[in-house]
């Protein structure tokens, strides 16, 4: 697999890279690994000066950047402003927080004094997808440096401008030599890498099929791995919900990035009261949605991120009819340059049908009736993923019954599903296992080294 820049909206080849050699690579890990022992001893106090400088930079610079990140992966450039806000946002909270987040912990036993002392890993190889391709880094990236982690950035091979983007603004922080490096490897390289007895332990986010791949190098190794992985996020809407805010939500919840979001919402399951009503709306706002150049301001849906995303979406509709699958709007790509897909919405899938079990990613609604608050939580629950879910109810009984029934690592009622540096983010299920984000994202690579004085 090539490392190609190309710009989805026309086609267009950017720029090619060749892969680092295996002589690159082991200065590289050699110079994580010297990093690392000098970097574990860096003041709290530094880091988290680092990490303000960090957030400053993106905020200097953010057109810039934003417009490196739709070249090259194709969301609408207001997102990708958004985007950096919250990268720039992340670094400061840990920058805030981290050092309270690291403290040790004292607990009470029979002994003089004992109490948990939290210790950085090492280095930590980060497998990173294309679709937010500074969000991921810096999910993993700011926890993982605070900790007094090094970070090892092998990211998706049609985004390596963001790559070196972002080892650069890392280094011009005050990041000491080596904290941060980006890996320019093909997939291939991975394994090698993982291996190493210099790397302590490995995040991936992406598909289930290059999880359990990490997953079997990394437990052969015995490394500690976290995986965040696919989604197909239910959005119930129930009879007491706000319709204008349920539809509204939808219909932004399930277009985020293009459609292609782990925690985008997939699967709108509606109470058959409010179904029809609920479904015309949602049809008629996701035809109406403009679809363009994603440097446009006005550009609501941009294109996909590559050729081969919008064959596969191609195929999973034309299953969808197969299976007895009605399209209410869309249903196709759009001819001429650029990989665009329409925004879609089917109805009466059948959820014996294969497509149900995949994950759609790109702008394409499954929308479902449903009986009452059981048969709700049953369709939501009839996936393989669980990632997050949308819950759109006003009445405090469905409210306790579905937060608690709902197979899904994050719940949000009357909202959309997001990430939020404040709270851990993560699936169960075939969506992963792990967390990013808040003290728990952080401990994942850390030492809980118990400390008991007699």
């Amino acid at each position: 697999m090539a490392i190609r820049s190309v710009y989805p909206a026309t086609g267009h080849e950017i720029k090619s890279f060749a892969a680092l050699t295996a002589e690159q690579i082991e200065a590289k890990l050699e110079l994580a690994a010297q990093a690392f022992r000098d970097y574990a001893t860096v003041p709290v106090a530094h880091r988290a000066l680092c990490m303000h400088k960090l957030a400053a930079l993106i905020d200097e610079e953010t057109e810039g950047l934003a417009s490196t990140m739709v070249q090259e992966m194709g969301k609408t450039i207001g997102a990708a402003r958004q985007e950096l806000a919250k990268c720039a946002n992340a670094f400061r909270f840990y920058a805030d927080n981290g050092e309270r987040m690291m403290a040790p912990e004292m607990i009470n036993t029979e002994h003089g004094r004992s109490y948990v002392q939290w210790q950085p890993l090492g280095v930590i190889l980060a497998i990173m997808p294309w679709n937010f391709p500074f969000w991921q880094v810096v999910r993993f990236g700011a926890p993982a440096l605070m900790a007094g982690n090094i970070g090892l950035l092998k990211h998706a091979t049609n985004v390596p401008h963001c790559a070196m983007a972002i080892e650069t603004l890392i280094r011009r922080a005050g990041f000491p030599k080596g904290v941060f490096q980006a890996l320019l490897i093909e997939n291939e390289q991975v394994a090698g890498i993982i291996a190493d007895a210099r790397v302590a332990a490995v995040t991936l986010t992406g598909s289930g099929r290059a999880g359990r791949a990490v997953a079997e190098v990394a437990g052969k190794h015995l490394k500690k791995c976290v995986l965040e992985l696919g989604g197909s996020d239910p959005f119930i809407v129930m009879p007491t919900a706000d319709l204008n805010a349920a539809v509204q939500t939808a219909v932004q919840a399930r277009v985020v990035n293009n459609g292609q979001s782990c925690i985008a919402a997939k699967r709108f399951i509606v109470h058959e009261t409010v179904y029809e009503e609920f479904v015309r709306r949602f049809a008629q706002k996701m035809e109406s949605l403009r679809i363009g150049d994603p440097m446009r301001e006005d550009t609501e849906v941009g294109p996909l991120v590559s050729a081969e995303a919008v064959e596969t979406l191609e195929r999973q509709v034309r299953d969808a009819v197969a299976a007895g699958g009605r399209i209410l709007t869309g249903g196709s790509r759009l001819v001429g340059r650029g990989f665009y897909f329409e925004p879609t919405v089917i109805a009466d899938l059948p959820r014996t049908s294969t497509v149900y079990r995949e994950e759609l990613f790109g702008p394409v609604a499954l929308v479902f009736s449903a009986r009452d608050v059981n048969d709700a939580v049953a369709i939501a629950n009839d996936t393989p993923f669980g990632l997050g879910a949308s819950l759109w109810t006003r009445n405090p009984a469905e409210q306790q019954q579905m937060v608690s029934e709902i197979e899904a690592g994050m719940v949000f009622l009357n909202g959309m599903v997001a990430s939020d540096p404040r709270l851990p983010f993560g699936g169960i299920k075939e969506s992963g296992y792990g967390r990013e984000l808040s003290a728990a994202g952080m401990r994942e690579f850390m030492n809980a080294k118990s400390i008991v004085i007699a």
